[in-house]
């Protein structure tokens, strides 16, 4: 019988899968301190794993462990060099979350767009329509978007973009432009030159020694005064401090952030008391429905894994 250590709650649908397979057994771990970790980790098989980090400290203490499971893509919580020595398989929830993540963005670009809050503010004020025609707003009809990486998330972001009557630019070095036109958009080879012409920009990369830093107070400075920003992918790729003096010197219109460099945002962060910017706590994928979706691709995928039928779009190669 295989053990499975559940690092953070996950929904019943996941643990069910677990429940239901009498060559699994599991135990649910809340206490994500190192410390614990550490104590707890070294009789299990394997591990789904949410935001926690993994690093060689706790993993060194895990003879037995064979797979780590993420609840998400994104894996920059778990210590890859150390993984791959120890020939640790990573697996990520390749397909769960694209739909929730792509509607996030397009929620976050109707808002800013339509300064919905400000609306809402005015209404609760009472004032009603006295300031209602001050109050700037866009239309994303016709609007240029630019995706920056076109994995699952910016295909089903591009979808969504085409049903407001978008022209849609993708730049991703890692997919054809074969593959782009098939989805309706338009591969570019230099981003520089496309963020000058963008209306949107929305960013599903990894977070990388590549792209940290990538959208920077130069880059954005060379956007269109309307350009609105979105980032759902990983904190970091925006420098944050830029991002607020772009936004306060009025380069672009505004912007949105479900993902920071430090999670939760320090209290500290100028963006917080920054009216342009529109913000979620890292929520993008918590949808009821995508919950559902992730805890049981994160279990199955870990099943999968032990019964060698697992997809192999779900590994990560380390």
């Amino acid at each position: 019988m295989k053990k499975i250590a559940v690092i953070e709650q996950i929904h019943k649908d996941g643990l069910e899968l677990l429940e239901k397979n009498s060559k699994y057994e599991y135990e649910l771990i809340t206490n994500v301190s190192e410390e614990n970790l550490i104590k707890k980790l070294p009789e299990f098989d394997g591990c789904t794993l949410r935001v926690s980090k993994l690093n060689e400290n706790i993993l060194q203490h895990c003879p037995n462990l064979k797979v780590i499971s993420r609840h998400g893509v994104g894996y920059d919580n778990v210590d890859l060099p150390y993984i791959k020595k120890k020939n640790i398989s990573l697996l990520i929830t390749a397909t769960a979350n694209a739909v929730a993540v792509a509607e996030h963005v397009i929620y976050m670009m109707l808002s800013i767009s339509k300064s919905i809050n400000k609306y809402d503010n005015e209404v609760r004020l009472g004032n009603f329509k006295k300031n209602a025609s001050n109050i700037e707003t866009l239309e994303l009809y016709n609007k240029e978007m630019l995706i920056v990486g076109f994995g699952r998330i910016g295909k089903s972001l591009i979808k969504r973009c085409l049903g407001f009557d978008m022209r849609v630019n993708v730049y991703d070095p890692f997919v054809t432009a074969e593959v782009i036109k098939d989805f309706g958009g338009n591969k570019i080879e230099n981003l520089e030159d496309s963020l000058n012409n963008c209306d949107y920009l929305s960013l599903h990369i990894p977070l990388t020694e590549k792209t940290k830093n990538m959208i920077n107070y130069e880059k954005i400075k060379s956007m269109k005064k309307n350009a609105v920003i979105i980032n759902t992918s990983r904190g970091g790729i925006i420098n944050e401090i830029d991002l607020d003096k772009a936004l306060k010197n009025n380069i672009i219109f505004g912007a949105g952030l479900d993902v920071f460099e430090k999670e939760p945002i320090d209290k500290n962060n100028p963006l917080i008391n920054n009216k342009k910017v529109l913000l979620s706590p890292h929520s993008a994928t918590f949808t009821n429905e995508c919950k559902s979706r992730m805890a049981i691709e994160t279990t199955k995928n870990i099943i999968d894994f032990f019964e060698n039928t697992l997809d192999k779009s779900m590994i990560v190669k380390t």
